[in-house]
């Protein structure tokens, strides 16, 4: 059996998750890190030190085949040598394939909007000067996810979500990249409050990625196993709400 490890910070590995468990099957083991949430907020410097050590940890305590990364965030800011790692990077490309207007945007947690790692990595398209990326810092969506609010508070997360991005609207943005893996959650009321974007979620691009390393080690049936570095109890709470009824465990980092 192939057993695959995905973690994040919270609950944004569920959208990499299900996709994976999609199209092939495998033992999963996730991992919410909920003790340094959010990522998103944290220097490069703090990022590689919570990484590594994760890691670490992982491969100590699961011996996975594959490390799935399931943030942006520390996916574009930290370069780290293992093989067995896979990241989540912002559907760049692909977004601006999609795009009549080409303007898009990368919605992303603060960190990595305002960081040089994702303007490096937008240099690598070498796209034509038409061509317009906005960033947009969506840290705040990231929290209505993580909170369940996006399940509890709907008008409270619409507010948010028109708030944030207003740039959409005015700059004639037809496409956005969903670069944080948590805003894949929001993806109803997305495209409820702006029908007219196309939002390119990264999960099915990452899930594709894990198939073609896993090849013919595919496992008879899926299996999960949950853990979290925070309150067992609360996130086991905050799982409940989206239907899922599996055992949370505690992991220390």
């Amino acid at each position: 059996m192939v057993r695959i490890v995905v973690f994040d910070s919270g609950l944004g590995s569920l959208s990499i998750i299900n996709a994976i468990q999609k199209i092939c099957k495998s033992e999963i083991i996730y991992f919410a890190d909920q003790k340094n949430f959010p990522y998103g907020n944290k220097s490069k410097k703090e990022l590689t030190v919570i990484i590594k050590q994760t890691i670490k940890l992982l491969e100590k305590n699961f011996s996975p085949d594959l490390i799935v990364m399931a943030s942006n965030t520390p996916s574009l800011m930290i370069k780290i040598k293992n093989k067995k790692l896979i990241g989540v990077y912002p559907p760049i490309k692909e977004a601006m394939k999609i795009s009549k207007t080409k303007n898009i945007a990368v919605l992303g947690t603060k960190t990595a909007i305002v960081s040089k790692s994702l303007s490096n990595y937008i240099k690598k398209f070498n796209f034509s000067k038409e061509k317009k990326i906005y960033k947009i810092n969506s840290s705040q969506l990231v929290e209505l996810v993580e909170s369940n609010k996006f399940i509890t508070s709907k008008s409270y997360c619409r507010k948010i979500i028109k708030k944030t991005l207003n740039k959409i609207s005015k700059n004639q943005i037809d496409t956005a990249t969903l670069s944080s893996t948590h805003l894949s959650f929001l993806k109803p009321q997305l495209n409820s409050e702006f029908p007219q974007v196309h939002f390119v979620d990264p999960a099915e691009i990452v899930a594709n990625n894990v198939l073609t390393n896993i090849k013919k080690n595919k496992s008879k049936k899926n299996t999960i196993k949950i853990f979290t570095s925070g309150d067992v109890t609360l996130f086991q709470n905050n799982l409940y709400k989206l239907g899922i009824r599996n055992k949370v465990n505690f992991l220390s980092t």
